[in-house]
Parts: structure tokens; sequence; C-alpha cells
């Protein structure tokens, strides 16, 4: 399984954090749902020179708070031409980003800490403050600007589990080809298919057992779209129609095949 992107791009320089406007009185004007691929109209005028952070609607969950490994998908593209840069709804992942200390770019700190969960928030910004370091790779010039759009579904404490709970093992009987187990069973809210899913999870090898990777050691929590495709074979038939809270056992496939523990600890069925 792919392992949380962890984006440590500093900025060079401190954000201006306003809701501000660009140079001609005007913003790109986003539409679109939470949860949605948004729609970003970008005005005739120039962008603002420092970068602009907009609350674009504001959610009803816990606030983002510093620690947290915020799960969010973003949108990116670039002012000139309104040229999609990259996009997480595309790959149905979303981006974790950790605020663990290391670096980050303060831009998005600032666009993603003390959000509720549920909150779309526009950054525009300058590429040089937007991405960092990583600019000279991404294809873009430090001066042109872009504007990102973040749905923020919530911040989770690295070591966020299962109320109460032990941290995953794999059943000693679980072998390849196994069906799907139910190890404990949630009492929250019905996953459903294509919706987002919040997990920490554990893999193992076969025959050996050995753990391949695991969330809870690695820097907690991801989230994933529950469709084929987007998760491991097995995945979708797994925690369709489990409740958050679950703990479910799951025979990977291929010619190397893995074990999964999934705590499911969070869906949001309206994205």
């Amino acid at each position: 399984m792919e392992e949380i992107v962890r984006l440590f791009w500093p900025a060079v320089l401190m954000l201006a954090t306003s809701c501000g406007l660009a140079e001609d009185g005007t913003q790109p004007v986003v539409t679109g749902a939470f949860g949605t691929k948004p729609v970003v109209a970008i005005p005739k005028g120039k962008p603002s020179r420092t970068p602009q952070i907009t609350v674009l609607s504001t959610g009803r969950g816990r606030r983002t708070v510093p620690g947290d490994v915020v799960l969010a998908d973003v949108d990116i593209r670039r002012w000139s031409g309104n040229r999609p840069y990259m996009s997480t709804y595309d790959g149905n992942q979303p981006t974790a980003v950790v605020f663990d200390g290391r670096q980050v770019a303060e831009t998005w700190r600032q666009s993603l800490m003390g959000r509720p969960a549920g909150s779309r928030v526009m950054l525009v910004s300058p590429a040089s403050e937007a991405l960092g370091p990583d600019l000279p790779l991404s294809g873009v010039a430090p001066g042109d600007t872009l504007v990102l759009v973040f749905d923020i579904l919530g911040g989770y404490p690295p070591d966020a589990r299962l109320v109460g709970r032990t941290l995953p093992a794999l059943p000693a009987d679980f072998v390849p080809g196994s069906p799907p187990r139910l190890l404990i069973d949630g009492s929250g809210n019905e996953i459903a298919a294509g919706s987002k899913v919040i997990i920490q999870y554990l893999e193992s090898s076969w025959p050996s057992r050995a753990v391949l990777d695991s969330s809870y050691r690695r820097g907690g929590p991801s989230a994933f779209t529950l469709t084929e495709g987007a998760v491991p074979d097995g995945w979708v038939e797994a925690l369709v129609g489990r409740r958050v809270g679950s703990r479910v056992a799951v025979s990977g496939f291929g010619d190397e095949p893995s074990l999964y523990v999934i705590d499911v600890l969070d869906t949001f069925t309206h994205v």
C-alpha cells in the first residue's frame, strides 16, 4: 500500500493571512459542494502578490489542532490560463499532511490548522510560497500564482485508534483466501460504497506473517475512497456495510498476497 503522503514544503516568506482581494478587487470564484471536485473560475485581473486565504464554507466537525494528521482533498491549478496542476479528486486518495514538527509550507499550515472538519478553504499564492523547495521539480516558476482549494476531512492524532481498544493484531488462523472477518463490530455510521473512510491499518506478508506496513507505526491515519481500483483488492467488499468503529481482517490478492487488519475511524458518506 502507498504510504501516507507527507508534504514538507516550507514557506519562503511569512504568510499574509487574510481574506484579501486580488489587485483588481476580484478573487477566483469556486462552485460545487464540499467533497466534490471544485469548479474554479479565474478572474481577468492580476492576482495579489501575497498569499490570500479565503474560507469558502465552514464545517461543523472537530477543529484541527497542532500535532494532528490533517486529511484533505486538494485541487491545485495555475492562475494563468486556469490550467490544472494536480488534484486528489482524480486519484481518489486525499492528502495526509503531517504536522509533526518537520517543515510544512506556512501557507498550508495557515490554511488547514484550526479549521473545523467539513470546511472548504481557498489559498491563492505565489508558487514559491505554496510549494517551497520542491518548486524546481514542479514545472511551475516561483512567480507563478497557484489557486488551491482544500476540502478538510478532519484532523486526527497520529496514534488515533478505536476507543478502548488495543492495537490490531492478525488472527493466527487468518490466511490468504479467507473471507473478510469482522473482529470488532462498530456502532457508528454505516460505510457506503464510494464514501471516504478514515482508517488505521497493518499489512502482513504471507507466509512469514511479518508486518510489512503499519499506519500506527508510520505516522497516522489515511483516507481512501471506497471504489475499486482506489483501494487494495478486497477492501470494498470487506468494508461496505460495516460501521465506524469496526475492525476487519481482509485477505489481499496477487502474486504476493497480503493480509490486512483495518480499523475504521470515520466515514464521509456525503462526499
